[in-house]
């Protein structure tokens, strides 16, 4: 592997990194706050970034140096991401936690009294969240210049899901077009919720981190705090759009207005959504007292959230009963659709995997039938469910071994378990101790290094990542 081409286009991500915290700057001297920690970072990651530009190098980017600059590339953009949080007086640990979480999307805060931060660092951890939702390597890729074949390596190694949405040949149009439809719904909700009474503050950092779904919230009682079921709703429809492939978003708006209704991932999504929302709604109306319309609410709210990975709250589950519970982590599994800004094991996988299982047990009532898995009236190749199945294999022993090494740690086994899914699956909130009214900083020091390590992986649909610690990738 070039390790000069991985140092020079590193180089250019920590400089427009740099540049973009010039924004959250802003925020902080339109609230008079105090400056040091962005000028400070803005100084730190611009030196370091034109220091490592300084490998230029005209060689040709290999597939590997695709993995190393979009795995490396997030973990730089946590590590340097968080020093205006250190400069704000929060430990190096948790910084990075916190950082970790925001370009990972992930939700899970180790902040206590987030109300006390500045709101130009809340707004930087919102405005994170944001640009990892669509991924800040597909922005670098967006506005660089004659990436060529590059791009082609980063994009594949960065793109969530199974398979990589190419809507035109050149991957830096593609780039370009995904962040325009992520821009154009992401203005449409900061509108929406300025109508239904937000301030301008409020309407764009929860627009950032519904958009990403990521699920910060500069209120400590997230989305609750509003206590207003028309923001609630408003919240909930751009989830649900947000945990939707953005590609198909676009080619409904530009290709075929039904193109949504058609796709069988789409399809499934919403039929998961509906009937985990139904599900938790006659539930909670039998265990709450509350009204019909009030669960549905509730339940509506709190399943597309966290089956998104986005985690907002506007109640505390921890308080439901077991069977609500159960409902709330089950879906925390699944994820969003290939392609959107959610985390988890996606829903095409589950899909494809559903229908492999039919497939194979058709086959053993007929052995000599020739059946295929099918999705959108297309054959799926075997070395796609292939890699499916083994994905998953991988996903869940992660899961088991991060909620192991918690339980070892002196963590009960319900926030183990909660807390492992919830950061490997980019989902926010737990159970138990990290509940949505919780805060991670009870873990350990180690256990933190474990979930920092589950959120990077998770986000990067675990090959980009774990493909870094295997001796044949660093082989030439």
């Amino acid at each position: 592997m070039n390790i000069k081409i991985v140092f020079y286009v590193l180089g250019g991500l920590l400089r427009l990194l740099g540049i973009i915290m010039v924004v959250p700057l802003g925020v902080a001297y339109y609230y008079g706050e105090d400056l040091t920690p962005f000028l400070v970072s803005i100084a730190i990651t611009v030196i370091t970034g034109l220091i490592l530009l300084s490998y230029k190098t005209d060689e040709e980017w290999m597939r590997k140096e695709g993995f190393a600059i979009v795995g490396l590339g997030w973990l730089i953009a946590a590590v340097f991401g968080a020093i205006p949080f250190v400069l704000d007086g929060i430990s190096p640990l948790n910084a990075l936690f916190e950082s970790m979480s925001a370009f990972t999307t992930t939700g899970s805060t180790i902040l206590t009294d987030i109300e006390s931060h500045p709101k130009g660092i809340l707004f930087w951890r919102g405005m994170m969240q944001w640009l990892g939702g669509m991924g800040i390597i597909v922005l670098f890729i967006a506005i660089l210049p004659k990436l060529g074949v590059a791009g082609r390596q980063l994009f594949r190694a960065e793109a969530p899901g199974p398979t990589e949405d190419k809507l035109k040949p050149r991957i830096r149009e593609t780039a370009k077009i995904l962040w325009m439809v992520y821009f154009v719904i992401s203005f449409a909700q900061v509108v929406t919720l300025l109508l239904a009474g937000l301030s301008l503050y409020d309407a764009v950092n929860h627009t950032f981190t519904t958009m990403a779904c990521g699920g910060f919230s500069n209120y400590g009682l997230s989305i609750g705090a509003f206590n207003s079921p028309l923001v609630e709703y408003i919240i909930t429809f751009f989830t649900f759009v947000a945990g939707a492939n953005f590609a198909l978003h676009y080619r409904a708006i530009y290709v075929d207005r039904d193109f949504l209704l058609k796709d069988d991932e789409f399809r499934f999504y919403t039929a998961l959504v509906l009937s985990a929302s139904g599900l938790l709604t006659l539930l909670l109306w039998r265990d709450l007292n509350t009204g019909f319309f009030d669960s549905f609410r509730l339940a509506i709210f709190h399943v597309v959230t966290i089956m998104t990975s986005t985690g907002f709250a506007i109640a505390d589950f921890n308080l439901w009963s077991e069977s609500s519970k159960m409902v709330i982590l089950l879906v925390m599994f699944i994820g969003g659709c290939a392609g959107s800004t959610g985390g988890g094991i996606k829903v095409v996988r589950i899909l494809i995997l559903l229908r492999h299982s039919r497939t194979e047990l058709f086959k053993a009532l007929h052995p000599r039938a020739i059946k295929s898995v099918k999705f959108n009236n297309k054959a799926v190749p075997d070395e796609i469910i292939s890699s499916i199945i083994s994905f998953v294999v991988i996903y869940l022993l992660i899961f088991i071994s991060s909620a192991l090494i918690l339980s070892v740690l002196g963590m009960d086994i319900i926030t183990s378990i909660t807390a492992s899914i919830a950061t490997l699956g980019n989902i926010g909130p737990g159970l138990g101790v990290v509940g949505p009214m919780g805060s991670f900083d009870p873990i350990p020091p180690l256990g933190k290094l474990i979930l920092i390590a589950n959120m990077w992986i998770g986000r990067l649909e675990i090959y980009t990542v774990i493909v870094l610690f295997t001796p044949e990738f660093w082989n030439k």
